[in-house]
């Protein structure tokens, strides 16, 4: 720090006081009993200011810079407007000794002999306050919360805005020592508040709440030839204005010297004159080191820091070796007092440099080497190096330049130059040395030859980049200089010194700070790449550019087939399409392809240059590439210019692929024309059927040769598929495929066509019959579903497809669907049986099994109809007869879904209703047995009571009647459904269930069915009576009655009634067997035939009443009587049991 005189005046009175006006540009001047008013840029004196009548001692300036005051040995404060006007006055009862103004609220405290007065401009009294001594000097805090009143007998009073006393300082000098001065610390960082008090005594204290804390003294500013009285700091400035006894008023600039030092990225510099900041200058980290003394020297190296204080050296040392770390600790004290110019520390070592002389001392201050020089050192900077062994860039006024290590005495000259040295520094290799010289030039030299490389003018500190040998950058006149190798200088704007070249970040000292400054190295890049040194540009890329330079980079490289640092910049900029042609290119050198015009065109054609790529393709002969290239792009009409009058074999592929794009731009009929052109029927084929184009279709298809089959199948397929089935069958005529042909009439359901074709081609009668009994058996036509499964021949097919319908009716409840299904099954197991001997018998047995499930299912649907619903449908008498041959036909097991309660508990209420009471009470008991749904628990109980009532015997018109032995049979047979008597099977109606008066016979041995069909139909009326005996006849298995009609013996009655009422004993069945006379004598009216189909024989029953018309189904040979089956005929126009209709014939 060193002080400079301004300007300096002198007036003719002592300057007791003065005031900066806030901004700076006036000073106001206390002297005798005027007040003068200067221009502080110059000294120039505005005006004088009278209006006291005897000496000014004090004058302050309120912070908002609109008024002044002045206080006077007149016991007078005059305030006066910064337009340097009075404008009030008011009077103390002594003089005026100091005048304050509060920073914030611009209250004004003016101190008398005896006390001391606050005004504020809102108030219009002065507020007084007595103190026990003279008042000599006032200050109030930052805050304006505290005036502190400096006493002529050595007291310090502290009071607050309302001038009430706070805090009292005693000095140990007491009255001897008068409060002379007293000022709060101005410094608005500080967050506590310091009071600075001087004394007559000499003594400069400084206190803070904590109690009182020393000062530093850090320099003089000036020496007076009279005795000081006052001085001031300009605000917000370096410039200090001092007023003397005799009237004299210096104005000084303080000048601070930048006291730092700077090793790569850290920077050390000086703060608040006693305090070091270290700052990273990459992370922005910065650390503060506090000191107690004048720091006068800075020097950093590695993970050193030394501090030259006035009479010693601190060296500390980084805590660890991270290269962020920013914790230093005390390594080492050199307790001595040095003069020096200039401070370097190394790893051991400090380097001290006094004018011409350099010594070297150990951290614990004994000198271990020195060298003189022939001039004055103007620069010195470590150059790196082993620890103890570093080397020092020496550079002196004589203009030479030298090297030095610190463990060596000899110098060592790297060069001489006639101008004097200013600036040094060394290439990252130590192979180049840049010099900026006094004339502000900056030249570089090759260390090894001395060659001056070349010089650049306006420079006045230069930097090599530490991590590239050949740039440098330099600054000066404002502007930052860039030079990489030879080219020209790339120039931009910027204010202060270059320090540092690291990378891509440029440090730069402007004034006091340090910053970074980022600067992509695109221009000495490009400088590269224009002279095609891509591994050169590469190396300053990696310093920092943009994206875009990056690209451009790889773009250049690649184009001068420089493939190595083109990967590295793609990488960078991660654009894996280049980098995978690259990876290809390189593939096909090592498989010996070194062709670089065919390298060179793929690079063109990546890079959208495609008329290049194609010249280039065509001088390396490979005009098949260049043609792929443009078809590929689209551009068709480039490709023909290409191609001119070339192989129409080329032409005809170019087409097809022109005609794949106009597909793929959604072009169809375009590409269509363009395939159909280039011979590509399938494809054109393809694109038509997609849209939907039938005319097309039929265009292309009738065109096509029948040898074509592929697209003529393909065009067979998309008239199917577009609904049109007769362009399709043409179009397999076409082809002859018949099988196709088939199959198209069988999905379109064109049945007709296909049955007319499969007569003239029986082998395709599977693939007709098959689908088409499925299809029926989809559209619920069943029975024909049947016959066209015969006609296929899948008898098995069908009975496992009625198997599966007849089990979900009857899991459904759909009980007369059952019946019909069941019957259905039974006839096609007959036709299994009659067309497959190996299955004959287990076919009949499911025959005969089937027809009884029939049966049972059509019976049973009544009683769950009569149970489930809430109205029943059938007479009492009906449900009676039902019920009773249902549970006569579960004698052995009862079949899914038929319920025994449901059946028992109609039998019993019928029973009840119609006088059977016993039945009725049998079938009560058994229900008891049984688990009984709550829904009939009620009434099953209630008529199990009730029943009790009635008589134990039943109706007699109820009872059966045998018309074959004329045997009452009892309502519940153990036996069955046949006569407990004779054991003949009684036959019903399958409407009422009754017992019908037919009787079955059967034929004698030798009788064939046509034969005896041929004598009943004689119909031979009997003239005479002749005298039939029934002959009982035995043999080994069987007993039989047998009607002889070779007796001479005439009777009248009819041979079939004649002796059937008797007593038959033994409990086998004996059938009726006729000959041939009783057949020739049977009525033809009197006789239904069961005609069934072979391997059945037909059934024969006389009708014992032939005045009861009964009718037979001539499909499912139930009975029924006439006027039942004519009605149920009405009602549903068809057979109750088989559903025939009545419009069928009887085949």
């Amino acid at each position: 720090m060193r002080a400079a005189l301004t300007w300096r005046d002198k007036a003719e009175q002592c300057i007791y006081d003065l005031a900066f006006k806030p901004d700076g540009t006036q000073l106001i001047i206390a002297a005798g009993n005027r007040l003068l008013v200067y221009d502080t840029s110059d000294g120039t004196l505005i005006q004088p200011l009278k209006g006291h009548k005897d000496t000014v001692y004090c004058v302050a300036y309120a912070k908002d810079g609109k008024r002044f005051a002045s206080g006077s040995a007149d016991k007078s404060v005059i305030i006066w407007t910064s337009k340097l006007e009075g404008i009030l006055k008011y009077t103390h009862n002594d003089s005026i000794q100091c005048v304050s103004y509060n920073p914030l609220t611009h209250q004004l405290a003016s101190c008398s002999s005896s006390d001391f007065g606050l005004w504020s401009p809102e108030q219009k009294s002065v507020s007084k306050h007595k103190t026990s001594s003279k008042i000599t000097c006032c200050s109030w805090t930052n805050d304006g919360q505290y005036l502190a009143l400096g006493m002529f007998n050595g007291i310090v009073s502290i009071r607050n805005k309302n001038g009430e006393e706070k805090v009292k300082i005693e000095r140990t000098g007491g009255a001897s020592s008068p409060i002379w001065s007293i000022c709060w610390n101005p410094s608005r960082d500080e967050r506590n508040d310091i009071l600075a008090v001087a004394d007559w005594g000499q003594k400069l204290s400084f206190y803070q709440l904590s109690g009182k804390q020393d000062g530093v003294r850090l320099g003089t500013i000036g020496e007076q030839s009279s005795w000081v009285w006052t001085c001031k700091v300009k605000p917000d400035s370096n410039y200090v204005a001092v007023g003397c006894q005799d009237g004299t008023i210096s104005f000084y600039q303080l000048i601070f010297s930048t006291v730092h030092g700077l090793y790569k990225d850290r920077y050390a510099y000086r703060d608040s004159m006693t305090d070091v900041i270290v700052q990273h200058l990459i992370t922005e980290q910065k650390v503060r080191i506090k000191g107690r003394e004048l720091v006068k020297k800075i020097a950093i190296y590695k993970n050193r820091l030394a501090i030259q204080m006035p009479e010693k050296i601190l060296i500390y040392e980084l805590y660890s070796d991270d290269s962020s770390d920013m914790y230093y600790r005390v390594k080492e004290k050199i307790v001595k007092k040095f003069e020096c110019n200039l401070l370097v520390v190394c790893s051991d070592h400090i380097i001290l440099c006094q004018e011409k002389r350099l010594q070297c001392l150990s951290f614990s201050g004994i000198k271990e080497r020195e060298w003189l020089m022939e001039s004055l050192i103007r620069y010195i900077k470590v150059i790196g190096g082993p620890p103890g062994r570093e080397g020092l860039l020496v550079g002196l006024k004589n203009g030479q330049i030298l090297k030095i290590f610190v463990d060596n005495v000899f110098a060592i000259v790297l060069l001489k130059q006639s101008t004097a040295v200013r600036c040094l520094d060394m290439s990252a290799s130590r192979n180049k040395l840049a010099v900026v010289d006094e004339n502000d030039t900056c030249l570089v030299y090759d260390i090894h030859t001395k060659e001056l490389l070349f010089q650049e003018p306006n420079a006045n500190s230069v930097a090599w980049n530490t991590q590239c040998e050949d740039m440098l950058c330099f600054s000066g006149g404002g502007y930052l200089n860039i030079k990489a190798s030879n080219f020209p200088v790339h120039q931009q704007k910027l204010q202060g010194f270059v320090v540092g070249y690291n990378g891509s970040k440029i440090f730069c000292l402007h004034v006091f700070s340090m910053s970074a400054v980022e600067v992509p190295q695109s221009a000495p890049m490009y400088q590269y790449l224009e002279r095609k040194m891509f591994k050169e540009a590469y190396q300053i890329a990696c310093l920092g550019v943009t994206d875009t330079d990056w690209k451009e980079l790889a773009m250049e490289a690649l184009e001068g087939l420089e493939f190595e640092t083109a990967k590295k910049a793609f990488t960078r900029v991660r654009d894996l399409r280049y980098l995978e042609l690259i990876s290809s290119i390189e593939e096909r050198k090592k498989h010996g392809e070194n062709n670089n015009e065919l390298f060179l065109a793929d690079v063109y054609a990546y890079q959208g240059k495609f008329h290049e790529a194609a010249k280039l393709y065509k001088k390396s002969g490979h005009e098949n590439l260049a043609l792929n290239m443009y078809s590929d792009l689209r551009m068709f009409d480039y490709a023909k210019d290409f191609l001119g009058s070339g192989d129409p074999k080329d032409t005809k592929m170019l087409i097809k692929k022109q005609a794949d794009w106009a597909k793929n731009i959604n072009e169809p009929k375009a590409a269509v024309e363009m395939y159909l052109s280039a011979g590509e029927h399938m494809k054109a084929i393809e694109i038509s059927g997609d849209h939907g184009w039938v005319d097309m279709l039929i265009e292309i298809a009738r065109k096509l040769d029948k040898a074509e089959r592929e697209p003529l199948s393909k065009c067979a397929f998309y008239f199917k598929k577009l609904d049109n089935p007769g362009y399709a069958a043409e179009t397999f005529m076409k082809v002859g495929d018949l099988k196709a042909l088939v199959h198209l009439y069988v999905e379109t359901h064109r049945w007709e066509e296909a049955f007319a074709l499969s007569e003239k081609h029986p082998e395709f009668k599977d693939d007709v019959y098959v689908p088409y009994a499925q299809w029926l058996a989809e559209n619920d036509r069943f029975e024909e579903a049947q016959k066209a499964f015969h006609k296929a021949g899948r008898q098995s097919e069908a009975v496992r497809v009625l198997e599966q319908l007849t089990h979900n009716a009857v899991v459904e409840s759909r009980f007369n669907d059952a019946a019909y299904y069941y019957w259905m099954l039974s006839m096609q197991c007959l036709d299994i049986a009659q067309e497959n001997e190996q299955q004959k018998t287990e076919m009949l047995q499911k025959f005969h099994h089937f027809q009884h499930l029939a049966e049972v299912y059509h019976v049973y649907h009544s009683i769950q109809r009569y149970t489930e619903e809430p109205f029943s449908f059938h007479l009492p008498e009906t449900l009676f007869n039902i019920s009773r041959f249902l549970l006569h036909s579960l004698t052995k097991e009862t079949p899914l879904g038929i319920s025994k309660v449901n059946t028992l508990f109609a039998l019993a209420k019928q029973s009840k209703a119609l006088g059977a009471y016993k039945l009725a009470r049998h079938a009560y008991d058994k229900l008891q047995g049984l688990q009984i749904p709550a829904r009939f628990q009620k009434s099953i109980e209630l008529g199990s009571l009730t029943i009790r009532s009635k008589p134990f015997h039943d109706s007699e018109e109820l009872v059966p009647l045998c018309y074959r032995c004329s045997t009452n049979n009892p309502l519940l047979n153990n036996l069955g459904n046949v006569c407990i008597n004779c054991r003949q099977p009684f036959v019903f109606s399958a409407s009422s269930y009754e017992v019908l008066h037919l009787v079955e016979f059967y034929l004698e041995d030798g009788i064939t069915d046509e034969e005896a069909v041929a004598l009943i139909d004689l119909e031979v009326p009997r003239l005479n009576k002749r005298e039939n005996k029934w002959q009982e006849m035995m043999s080994d298995h069987a007993q039989s009655l047998r009607l002889d009609d070779n007796t001479d013996i005439i009777e009248d009655d009819d041979p079939f009634t004649a002796k059937l009422s008797f007593e038959q004993g033994g409990s086998e069945f004996v059938p009726v067997i006729v000959n041939r006379a009783v057949l020739q004598s049977m009525s033809r009216r009197d006789v239904l035939i069961k005609r069934w189909p072979k391997p059945l024989r037909w059934q024969y029953y006389r009708s014992l009443l032939p005045d009861a018309s009964i009718t037979m189904c001539p499909s499912c040979f139930q009975m029924f009587h006439t006027e039942d089956y004519e009605l149920l005929v009405l009602q549903h126009n068809c057979c109750p049991f088989c559903r025939r209709r009545i419009d069928e014939s009887n085949q």
